[in-house]
């Protein structure tokens, strides 16, 4: 039996059972315990991605499991082994490849996305992409582990240090995860979120939050740094007015991470980059070694995963976990995919 959730369009999901695919050489089965859902597969819910989405589609790409079957020719793996994945397969022979940037591939085949994802029992891939865990961790604290590797690459490529102010534009999973690993590096962080409930649980968090709405957020960042005006940015929100405020809140020098994927082309204050001497980031996915220390930062607490997973829903409810996320109400929300009974 292999139970699974399939995208059919039309906002719609079919939970069924599929053959589960055995692991040919160099393949690993995996026994799914858990997949988290996130913005993007609220994408797909909406039909925004239905050019790269082949239907019917099991989605699904934040997970954690054991291994349940080893292919041909693997080795360094045992069955039983809990697992989570970096669900990217990269070409090797583009330019981006050959320059070393694997992560965004020209033509990156985002596991979850692009191919069959974990929102099933029983998942077949290739081995290469297995991420080992720690064998104490607990596997509904491991799903959260590549969006944790999401927020190490963006604070990584910001090039945050101690002693530097970071402000958060959005207080959604992702901007909550970065502004906890920005916290690790010694930064200063501010959170700025128009949304009352996610205030609430910003600063549950230990984050300074802010209302950009009742008090003004370039005034607070400039008192907090003496008139300076912070070292990063992070636009998280996706809106044209996170845009807008991002350049007004950098000091001299300062660097804008552009995290949240902008559906159209946003007016920027050039002027002031000019003026300033600002940096614009781009910041996508992950490395591996972001990975080994989303593993770490996850597993020693730094970020509180439990008090991240607002529900747990089982497989046979996925639409309920979907329509939860899209409530707005929820930090993270994980499927249940029974691979951890």
């Amino acid at each position: 039996m292999n139970p699974s959730a399939r995208y059919v369009g039309d906002r719609t999901f079919v939970v069924e059972d599929i053959d589960a695919v055995p692991p040919g050489p160099g393949q690993v089965r995996i026994d799914v315990a858990y997949t988290g859902i996130c913005g993007t597969d609220l994408h797909i819910l909406h039909g925004a991605m239905d050019h790269r989405v082949r239907l019917p589609a099991v989605i699904g790409h934040e997970m954690s499991g054991r291994i349940a079957a080893l292919g041909e020719g693997v080795t360094g793996h045992a069955v039983g082994d809990p697992v989570t994945v970096m669900p990217l397969n990269w070409c090797g022979n583009c330019p981006a490849c050959a320059a070393g940037h694997t992560h965004i591939c020209h033509r990156l085949d985002f596991v979850g996305i692009d191919s069959t994802g974990s929102m099933q029992r029983c998942w077949t891939v290739p081995a290469g992409i297995l991420v080992p865990l720690p064998a104490d961790l607990p596997l509904r604290h491991a799903a959260l582990i590549e969006p944790t590797a999401v927020a190490v690459h963006d604070v990584r490529r910001s090039r945050l240090r101690a002693g530097e102010h970071a402000v958060v534009i959005g207080a959604g999973p992702v901007g909550l995860l970065i502004a906890k690993v920005a916290q690790t590096t010694g930064a200063a962080v501010t959170v700025l979120e128009l949304d009352p409930h996610r205030r609430a649980v910003a600063a549950d968090l230990g984050l300074p939050t802010v209302d950009p709405v009742a008090l003004d957020p370039a005034a607070h960042v400039r008192d907090a740094t003496g008139g300076a005006g912070a070292d990063v940015v992070f636009e998280v929100s996706g809106s044209a007015a996170g845009v807008r405020t991002a350049t007004e809140l950098l000091a001299v020098r300062g660097r804008l991470v552009v995290v949240a994927i902008h559906p159209a082309p946003r007016e920027v204050d050039l002027h002031r980059v000019f003026w300033r001497e600002l940096e614009m980031i781009g910041v996508r996915v992950y490395q591996r070694d972001d990975y080994d220390e989303a593993v770490r930062l996850v597993y020693s607490g730094q970020v509180p995963a439990e008090r991240l997973i607002s529900r747990i829903v089982p497989l046979e409810h996925v639409a309920a976990a979907f329509q939860a996320l899209e409530a707005g109400g929820d930090v993270k929300v994980l499927v249940d995919c029974g691979g951890d009974t």
